[in-house]
């Protein structure tokens, strides 16, 4: 049985309008997405992990819930990081971004993040680029120069929208970050559509010249190409609002289209503090977290913090959610040995109190925080109520309990060998001598646990044993 439609839309925050309001769709039952992908010049790090994670619950939850979600994410193929890396390592700029579109894909995968609809490559729709570039100029809100074409930004009289700054504002500020071409532009938040190419560099024709275009004119066109004007959903990580979104935007606002409904952008990921990213030299990948940690782990980690806040992610921070997950696959493991680990059990189904309160978190700008307490409690109280032998009372419970994790992707681990039995006697032996205080027994029993391929952990369900 699937869940029951929430009548109450979700609400999301709208970096355009600085509130929380309700998600309002150009089709009723149907949800268009488009999320800023990679580009793809290196291994994936914790950020791009971190958004793909975000919008991946939001896009299970949508589809949870009911509706039909048309999900987009692109993948940058050409790009000056790209072209010099091809330079330094002597190779075709193609190699570059094949293996490193690999990289990326076998690392969203072992996260369980579901792959998109579509996954448009920039280098498939310069045509469309130099089209949306040609009626630009056509509108005076582009201009020729001598490193290329740029967008005339007091064109648009709402530029600085994602921002909340005026031209003015910005100009004080530093105007626009890119300083390519800045002694040629009109104007300091100008920015390339369309760059002439230099010796070595792949390019395109155009009506101006053979070059490249720009990194914001991409997406605009791929996004409005896919999904239409007035798409619902325009996403990524928020160092992207900034000039990235809102070059789309104004892009679009001068060529008269309608552009994203609702904007959704989630936090950085932090160590000690500090945003991490390849340029502050915190660097971490991706690829490192999932090849010595539980992949799990880490959307695990993402769902206990707020999407629009920072995450810490940490070898503290990453243990503390591996040891979650054992508590989860430990009930996982149990309901299985007792016939409950469907989500369809019983007639009477998933508790329905239970899961409008996951509803009413989710709906409420993706409280996942709130739904991650909800998951840890219910493994409480299903595990006191099977400890009580009341089944039945267990049953709705674990039913609301696995179609919550189904919602926001998480799975559990119960295909690993049952624990033997003599292992699982040493475990509550030495729970006994804990509650005795008999500690020289207890640590004994450990080290034999230890000897035996097993570490356990102690919980307030019980000790925990997990295979070393």
């Amino acid at each position: 049985m699937g869940p029951v439609v929430s009548l109450a839309m979700i609400r999301l925050y709208d970096t355009a309008s600085r509130e929380v309001r309700p998600l309002e769709l150009r089709n009723a039952g149907q949800v268009s997405m488009y999320v800023c992908g990679p580009t793809v010049y290196g291994p994936p790090h914790l950020g791009h992990g971190r958004f793909a994670l975000v919008f991946d619950v939001l896009r299970r939850y949508l589809i949870w819930s009911g509706l039909d979600v048309t999900y987009v994410s692109n993948i940058t193929d050409i790009d000056d990081k790209i072209i010099n890396l091809a330079e330094s390592q002597g190779c075709h700029w193609s190699e570059v971004t094949e293996k490193y579109e690999a990289v990326w894909y076998d690392a969203i995968d072992a996260i369980g993040v579901m792959r998109p609809d579509v996954d448009p490559h920039a280098t498939a729709y310069v045509e469309r680029m130099v089209e949306l570039i040609e009626d630009l100029l056509e509108r005076d809100a582009a201009y020729v120069s001598d490193d290329g074409l740029y967008m005339s930004v007091d064109a648009v009289d709402s530029y600085g929208l994602l921002i909340h700054q005026s031209l003015d504002e910005l100009m004080v500020g530093g105007g626009e970050r890119e300083i390519v071409g800045g002694g040629t532009k009109r104007h300091p938040s100008d920015f390339a559509l369309w760059k002439f190419v230099k010796p070595g560099e792949p390019s395109w024709p155009s009506p101006w010249g053979d070059g490249r275009p720009g990194w914001h004119t991409e997406c605009v066109v791929m996004s409005l190409d896919l999904l239409g004007d007035g798409f619902d959903i325009h996403g990524g990580g928020r160092d992207l609002a900034f000039p990235h979104h809102e070059n789309e935007r104004a892009q679009a606002v001068a060529a008269g289209r309608e552009f994203a409904g609702h904007w959704v952008h989630n936090g950085f990921v932090e160590v000690a503090g500090e945003k991490m990213g390849k340029s502050l030299g915190n660097f971490t990948t991706l690829v490192d977290l999932i090849s010595k940690r539980d992949p799990r782990s880490y959307r695990l980690l993402v769902l206990g913090s707020h999407y629009r806040s920072p995450v810490e992610v940490t070898e503290a921070t990453i243990s503390a959610a591996e040891h979650a997950l054992v508590r989860l696959d430990t009930l996982g493991r149990r309901l299985d040995r007792l016939g409950l680990g469907d989500v369809q059990l019983g007639a009477t189904g998933p508790d329905q109190d239970v899961l409008d309160s996951f509803r009413s978190a989710m709906d409420d700008d993706m409280d996942t925080p709130a739904v991650s307490a909800q998951i840890f409690g219910l493994v409480t109280r299903i595990n006191r109520l099977l400890d009580d032998g009341d089944e039945a009372a267990a049953a709705p419970l674990a039913a609301a309990l696995l179609e919550m994790l189904r919602a926001v992707g998480l799975t559990l681990s119960t295909a690993d060998d049952e624990v033997p039995v003599e292992i699982s006697e040493l475990a509550q032996a030495r729970e006994v001598a804990r509650l005795e205080k008999n500690w020289a027994l207890a640590d004994e029993l450990r080290d034999r646990i230890a000897d035996a391929g097993y570490s356990v952990e102690d919980s307030a369900e019980g000790p925990i044993l997990r295979r070393n």
